[in-house]
């Protein structure tokens, strides 16, 4: 018997391997898993221990696709960047692309799915609730996390998207009524319609199938990541991180601040 003060070594559960075999949880890999198993069930039963439903692997995959591109942003400008600075470390660029999913761009799910769980917490008086929340932050002059858009107005066609598949496979339950009630007092104490964006719905879908908050922003990183791959295969076919850091020299170094510096002290 171990003495009260000893301590347990740490386990895992996630995986084990023999000389013959590699077994994720107790599923055998390759008797198992490969040629069986998609990477979303294996990834949620990793995650979650439990397998999807087909509801929720449509939402879980809807997901993915959504979050993993949007353009030129921050996580793709600095992932070509990087990768432009490093090109024998692709994974040097997905890493640094990786780091702007945060709590302003793509990872905002997290803290807009915090705000739906008060809602839902508060029962009968989640529309008092979703009052609050959106008087406070209109008080802050804080955007709501999940709400605005400076592209897509005066909805984010993502967004709807999203909702109405949670909608026709069954799964739109109390957190997406709560982004419903919050959209309302969004709306009423900005005065004018804010559009619920793509973050916002994927809290309210991911919620309402069982998905915590504190994990929510690893869906926008194992999506993104897939994305960014994808922008350092087109920067290896036509590469612009030349392009970018000239563009942005240019924009940022002006002739009046070079002749500045030119001209000798008096």
């Amino acid at each position: 018997m171990n003495a009260p003060h000893e301590k347990h070594a740490p386990r895992t559960a996630l995986c084990r391997y023999t000389t013959r075999a590699v077994y994720y949880g107790d599923d055998d890999l390759v008797g198992d898993l490969l040629g069986r198993a998609s990477f979303v069930d294996v990834f949620m039963k990793q995650t979650f221990c439990r397998m999807p439903t087909d509801a929720e692997r449509r939402i879980v995959d809807a997901v993915l696709v959504t979050l993993m591109e949007h353009g030129m942003t921050p996580s793709a400008i600095a992932t070509r960047m990087v990768y432009a600075s490093s090109p024998e470390n692709l994974q040097a660029g997905v890493a640094a692309g990786l780091l702007a999913v945060a709590s302003r761009f793509v990872g905002t799910m997290e803290p807009a799915a915090a705000l739906l769980d008060r809602i839902v917490a508060a029962g009968g008086n989640g529309a008092a609730e979703a009052q609050r929340i959106a008087m406070d932050y209109r008080a802050r002059r804080e955007a709501v996390p999940g709400f605005g858009h400076h592209l897509h107005k005066p909805d984010d066609p993502r967004a709807i998207a999203l909702l109405q598949l949670a909608r026709e496979g069954g799964t739109f339950g109390a957190r997406c009524v709560a982004l419903e009630q919050l959209a309302a007092e969004v709306d009423a104490a900005v005065g004018r319609h804010v559009t619920i964006n793509a973050t916002g719905a994927v809290a309210a879908v991911l919620g309402d199938i069982g998905i915590p908050a504190a994990l929510m922003r690893g869906f926008a990183v194992l999506s993104r990541a897939a994305g960014l791959i994808a922008h350092i295969a087109e920067e290896q076919r036509e590469p612009s991180g030349r392009f970018i850091w000239d563009l942005v020299d240019g924009a940022m170094t002006s002739e009046r601040t070079e002749k500045q510096a030119e001209k000798p002290a008096d």
